[in-house]
């Protein structure tokens, strides 16, 4: 088996002083910070340092006494582990930070990334589906991934069993993306170490977790916001009715991508969510083509448009509602909009906050549009 090549160059930092750098790292370390709650502090305070100085009375208005931000040594530590594994710092400020990630809400400030950036230049699609996959899907999947790349499209996957591992192997040659759950430098499944070392050697490993983090179940759904975030389009391959595939493909139309997906025998369990997504109007592929003449032509060359600077609500209004909407959930499941009713509270200022929650563990979304309050 391979080992990735160690590098003795230290991870590049944001372009900025490395004081400035771990401040930034520090400050989305923090406990309570996520990259929501991050962009809004840098918004209100304009530097990290004078951000991470404002956290405890922050907290405090929030009800949470005897707060303390993420101790320096712990960055240190992450630094020290990052440049161990080889592996760079990527920032939002970076010029290889992708248009199409920035683009969304809940982009990560700062990702750890392990093999070739420069895949990052390049338009992607993402291609997701079912861990317990049939021999035909994986067939299917490895075939789509191959050609996709073919056409110059680089392809994003996270790392899974089944189909994620078909589409990489597929793209592997010409160019795939493996976003990871837990540490950049922690391989999950463990089945899959072979092939985690030959995408860190030839395409690229990501993720925005702290190095050495194991990944836990509340950390899939966050993940796959980043897949198809930095795709074009998301094809589901296979996927159960109740998947991380739909999660991914919810979150795709959320972030105005494309999706498409395979359709499947209405026996076949493994086919109920792609026969759910095209019924609801997702496109329907049988070959690489259905995809290609349904998407604009990449144009590397052609940079995307800067999204329209939103206004920032006051962090400490944040926070509040985020205590009224954890006081009225509980064990038992809601509906979204008997809690909007409940809350009085616009919409389009309750359904940033409830992304903020579940992303954090706070909520958890069940079927049906039902929200309850994490165990």
């Amino acid at each position: 088996m391979t080992q990735p090549t160690r590098s003795s160059i230290p991870p590049q930092l944001p372009p900025t002083t490395e004081e400035d750098a771990i401040n930034h790292l520090r400050l989305l370390r923090s406990r309570r910070v996520g990259p929501a709650t991050y962009r809004r502090l840098l918004g209100e305070y304009g530097t990290a340092q004078d951000a991470l100085a404002a956290l405890p009375d922050i907290a405090r208005a929030a009800g949470v006494e005897n707060y303390e931000i993420c101790p320096l040594g712990v960055i240190r530590a992450e630094l020290q582990a990052g440049k161990a594994a080889g592996a760079r710092l990527l920032s939002n400020r970076d010029s290889q930070y992708p248009m199409t990630l920035r683009d969304i809400s809940d982009a990560p400030p700062l990702l750890w990334c392990l093999g070739k950036t420069n895949l990052l230049t390049r338009p992607m699609i993402a291609l997701v589906g079912a861990r317990n996959a049939s021999s035909l899907g994986t067939r299917m999947a490895r075939k789509l991934a191959a050609d996709l790349t073919d056409h110059g499209y680089v392809v994003v996957s996270g790392l899974a069993r089944g189909i994620d591992t078909a589409a990489h192997l597929g793209a592997l040659p010409r160019g795939t993306i493996a976003v990871q759950a837990g540490g950049v430098d922690v391989i999950y499944p463990v089945d899959n170490t072979a092939l985690a070392h030959d995408i860190a050697k030839d395409g690229l490993r990501l993720s925005e977790m702290p190095m050495g983090l194991q990944p836990q179940a509340r950390h899939f759904p966050a993940r796959n916001r980043i897949i198809s975030g930095l795709a074009q389009a998301v094809v589901v391959v296979e996927a159960a009715a109740k998947s991380g595939s739909l999660i991914t493909a919810r979150n795709a139309l959320d972030q105005a991508r494309d999706v498409f997906a395979v359709p499947g025998h209405p026996f076949d369990a493994r086919a109920a969510g792609c026969n759910m997504l095209l019924r609801d109007g997702a496109t329907l592929v049988r070959c690489v083509e259905d995809v290609i003449e349904a998407l604009t032509p990449p144009d590397p060359a052609m940079p995307l448009p800067e999204p329209a600077p939103q206004p920032r609500p006051v962090l400490r209004n944040i926070a509040a509602l985020h205590n009224m909407i954890l006081s009225r959930l509980g064990s038992a499941p809601v509906a979204e909009d008997q809690l909007l009713r409940d809350l009085a509270v616009p919409a389009t200022q309750v359904a940033p906050a409830l992304v903020d929650l579940e992303l954090d563990g706070k909520i958890t979304r069940q079927a049906g549009g039902l929200l309850a309050r994490a165990v």
